[in-house]
């Protein structure tokens, strides 16, 4: 739109559809055209003008393409929820397919393929193919992009009509742009598919290249991702890609620039010559340079797949370390993936300028990246022997500027110094026992407390400097408690004098009787036993020599560094993790006849995570409901195809009981086999084990098997709906099979007052949709802690007022015994509070809970042998009251 159309967007008076309704009948093109661009304004701010859509496809009939786009707009956004409508739009898409002007022969099978609606499918085929083989490259690279849409709606189809092949030719095109498509098409084709699709040859392989140097830059990226996948057959065939791929190092745009050193990389592995490995390197070096003079995101995305090249490559930027000194503006996060870069680069030529840069950074004001600055130069001191030295003096410079989390930070790295090169830097722990006070986390106390124990011995005021933290035991975190206890045992073994004796004791006695951590209790009784048996013992445990820590600046285990580099420019080179960890792909192998189904609305039983807002439903009435069944045994049913399993993923939907777990003997036939073509269903609503379920038994009566079973339940009052799909197998004429559907509830209210009603419809591949009705049984739905306390139960009756009691007489009822009647209604989770004698009739009081929290407090009065009982409750749900006495009549008839 330009920008004059924001006038569309204004709001308009009452009557705003029956107004655009008669703007888009009109006889004049501009008012049309108009109206056409209030309707995509309004479905652009989300209200609902679903109610247009036979106006708006009638405006298709149009010579003005800008028209005929926004009519085209409208239809991918409504086509899914106006299945039936859209079929209306077929003829003028496949008449547009054939249209003098290539733009609207693209536009049209561009939307036929975002309509993703199966009846359209269909109709799709004929036309796509045509486009496939069309004289414009415009129309062939649109073409292209479409099978990919109808592979992902219907992949029998696509193999079926020949369309993979189709694709495959068009790798040959003359047109780069069609070349470039086709190869973004079969890729996503092959993501979706557990078989071979897209294997790359020779032959196919220098068409590729050829295309490479004509295409757009995204065309580019498709094609250099695909011959990244490619395994050249030797060395010399490796070098000659190589050496069509690199001009694109010197591309403007970032992805094409690391798609090509992504595929360099991996083409390098074959390659056996020294000097062509070395001459690459330095080719790469400068575009990766590049990269990181582009905006902050973009350096980002830059910086985390560089992380990943010098851990494989680290030749390749040994010479830029420049590039990557912070700057005073640089973002956070662009700062401490170039603190990473800057540790893997460092070596013994250039360490003087890189600690020259953390020392100046471990000045600056955000405490994150200075603490991560230290951290770094304690990692360069750990991974260059040479400069360990240097690196422990600038350590000792930043401790003596006294600011806190400085120190702290030095004090954890230098005790990891202290690991890598023992007994070569301890001339420096005077200097660190200087800022003992200063010390308030947990790491860096646990650290100070490591090396006092460690080097007990060179300390002669060891024992006092362990006391001072001995005072806080109780309060220290358990990392430090777990440090002080190791230290004061290793003083103690060391120096095996009165002082550490005194405190050996102190320190067990804390850690195994005033403690609720089980780690420090149970190091604690070790070193308790080991001391109290074998002193010696102890030693050879606790002073045992310890392993030298080696560096981790290359943190990632090769395999994983390999896979992650075969994903250079993608989300996975930026999260470094394999695209598996946060991708979930489903493989299409074969769709099954149930997949065949167009999406569904209203509730019906469906594994997406959602469902469409709007959709037709079961006739309403129980006359309805059994004319329509009637009506069905002649012609199907006006509402067809309404149910939805398509895509079904049942680890996503809630799986049903064995299907041939047996339903029972007592359910009501709901679906006589005289009026729905010899498909009998009994079925009846069930609470187990605090879910409810739909329990059915269905009965093949009619000379065909019956298989590919959907259910749907209409709005109801207690929003009751599938909660998953409907599992029967195929069942053979004069078979039964029987299921346990799980519900579930507030799924689909339908408003005004409540009503057991429960209308279903059931289809199967062979027969039209059966409609019928079903009752809620209220008491299904009381549930498990609905039980009160006597005085809770009390004051709640209290507090009720009269109004909101309503009492039944059930005069034909009889009953046998107090207990059987409380045991019957106990197993509906009535749940019985007392009992008193009233004029030789039992009065008892009983509570019961629905969902959503509405209690019903109950009192029954009868007298045994004697017919009649009157039946009152009090209840903050009043109109639930006609529902509870239905369901209570019920349950006294059983």
């Amino acid at each position: 739109m330009s920008g004059h159309d924001s006038k569309y967007f204004s709001t308009t008076k009452k009557g705003e559809i029956p107004e655009l309704k008669e703007e888009l009948n009109s006889q004049y093109k501009d008012k049309r055209k108009d109206a056409v661009k209030k309707v995509i304004a309004a479905m652009t701010v989300g209200k609902d003008v679903s109610s247009l859509f036979t106006d708006v496809v009638n405006c298709m009939q149009t010579e003005n393409l800008e028209l005929k786009k926004l009519v085209y707009l409208y239809l991918i956004n409504y086509a899914k929820s106006q299945p039936d409508l859209a079929i209306l739009a077929v003829n003028t898409f496949v008449k547009d397919s054939q249209d003098p002007n290539p733009l609207i022969r693209a536009l049209a099978v561009r939307t036929m393929g975002c309509i993703r609606v199966d009846k359209i499918t269909e109709y799709l085929c004929d036309p796509l193919q045509r486009c496939l083989k069309d004289d414009d490259p415009y129309v062939r690279k649109t073409a292209a992009i479409c099978v990919a849409k109808l592979y992902d709606i219907n992949a029998e189809l696509v193999e079926d009509r020949g369309f993979l092949d189709a694709l495959k030719d068009l790798i040959s095109d003359n047109n780069p742009m069609v070349v470039a498509n086709a190869v973004a098409s079969l890729a996503e084709i092959q993501e979706h598919s557990s078989r071979p699709i897209f294997e790359i040859t020779s032959h196919t392989l220098s068409k590729l290249l050829t295309a490479l140097n004509e295409c757009t830059e995204w065309g580019q990226v498709f094609i250099l991702d695909a011959l990244s996948k490619y395994k050249a057959v030797d060395a010399r065939e490796s070098e000659n890609i190589v050496e069509r791929v690199t001009p694109r190092l010197q591309h403007a745009n970032c992805a094409v620039v690391l798609s090509a050193v992504k595929m360099i990389l991996l083409q390098m592995e074959l390659i056996t010559s020294t000097d062509v490995v070395r001459n690459l390197c330095k080719k790469m070096a400068p575009p990766l340079v590049t990269l990181l003079s582009a905006e902050p995101e973009i350096q980002y995305v830059a910086l985390r797949n560089i992380n990943l090249i010098v851990q494989k490559r680290p030749t390749i930027l040994a010479h830029e370390i420049k590039v990557f000194f912070c700057k005073y503006n640089d973002p956070i996060y662009v700062k401490m993936e170039k603190l990473e870069i800057m540790i893997k680069l460092a070596s013994d030529r250039n360490i003087d300028q890189v600690l020259l840069e953390f020392k100046e950074y471990a000045t600056e004001v955000d405490v994150d990246f200075v603490r991560k600055a230290v951290r770094a130069i304690g990692r360069c001191a750990i991974k260059l022997e040479r400069a360990a030295e240097r690196c422990i003096s600038v350590l000792l410079e930043l401790i003596k500027i006294k600011v806190n989390y400085v120190v702290q930070e030095a004090i954890i790295v230098i005790k990891d110094i202290f690991r890598r090169y023992p007994n070569t830097y301890e001339s420096i722990i005077a200097t660190l026992c200087e800022s003992l006070d200063t010390l308030d986390e947990p790491e860096a106390k646990a650290s100070m407390i490591w090396i006092i124990g460690e080097y007990a011995e060179r300390i002669d005021n060891a024992d006092e400097l362990l006391e001072s933290f001995l005072e806080t035991f109780p309060e220290e975190p358990p990392q430090v408690q777990l440090q002080l206890l190791t230290a004061t045992v290793k003083l103690f073994l060391k120096k095996p004098t009165e002082g550490p004796q005194q405190m050996i004791q102190v320190v067990l006695n804390n850690a195994t009787v005033e403690t609720d951590n089980p780690d420090l209790r149970d190091r604690a009784y070790i070193y308790w036993r080991l001391l109290s048996t074998d002193p010696e013992a102890a030693k050879d445990v606790v002073l045992a020599e310890k392993p030298v820590i080696s560096d981790d600046s290359n943190q990632l285990d090769p395999s994983l560094l390999d896979e992650l580099l075969a994903n250079i420019a993608t989300l996975s080179s930026v999260y470094h993790k394999p695209p598996d960890a946060f991708v979930t792909r489903v493989k299409t192998i074969q769709k099954t006849e149930e997949e065949e189904y167009p999406d569904g609305e209203g509730g019906y039983s469906e594994s997406h995570s959602h469902a469409a807002a709007t959709g037709a439903s079961p006739p309403q009435t129980t006359s309805n409901a059994q004319s329509s069944a009637g009506r069905s045994q002649a012609t199907p049913a006006p509402v067809p195809d309404l149910l939805d399993l398509m895509g079904m993923d049942n680890s996503s939907a809630i799986v049903s009981a064995d299907p041939t777990t047996p339903a029972g003997p007592s359910l009501p036939v709901v679906l006589p086999a005289a009026t729905s073509q010899g498909l009998q269903i009994n079925a009846q609503l069930i609470r187990r084990d605090g879910q409810v379920f739909y329990s059915m038994l269905l009965e093949n009566n009619s000379q065909v098997p019956l298989d590919g079973f959907m259910i749907q339940f209409n709005k109801n009052t207690f929003g009751l709906a599938a909660g998953g799909p409907l599992q029967v197998p195929p069942i053979q004429p004069g078979t039964s099979a029987s299921t346990l559907l799980p519900m579930v509830l507030f799924q689909n209210v339908s408003p005004g007052p409540p009503s057991s009603l429960l209308q279903v419809a059931v289809k199967n591949n062979q027969q039209p949709v059966w409609y019928f009705n079903d009752k809620i049984p209220l008491s299904v739905l009381f549930s498990e802690d609905g039980r009160m306390e006597r005085s809770s139960f009390l004051e709640t009756w209290k507090s009720l007022p009269d109004s909101n009691e309503i009492s039944k007489d059930f005069p034909t009822f009889v009953m046998t015994s107090v207990e059987a009647t409380l045991d019957q209604l106990a197993a509906s989770n009535m749940f019985f509070i007392a009992k008193r004698k009233h004029s030789n009739q039992d009065v008892l009081y009983l509570s019961a809970k629905i969902p959503r929290g509405i209690p019903f407090l109950i009192e029954l009065t009868a007298a045994v042998g004697v017919p009649g009982l009157k039946c009152a409750i009090k209840t903050t749900g009043l109109e639930m009251a006609p529902l509870f006495f239905e369901a209570m009549e019920s349950l006294l008839k059983s």
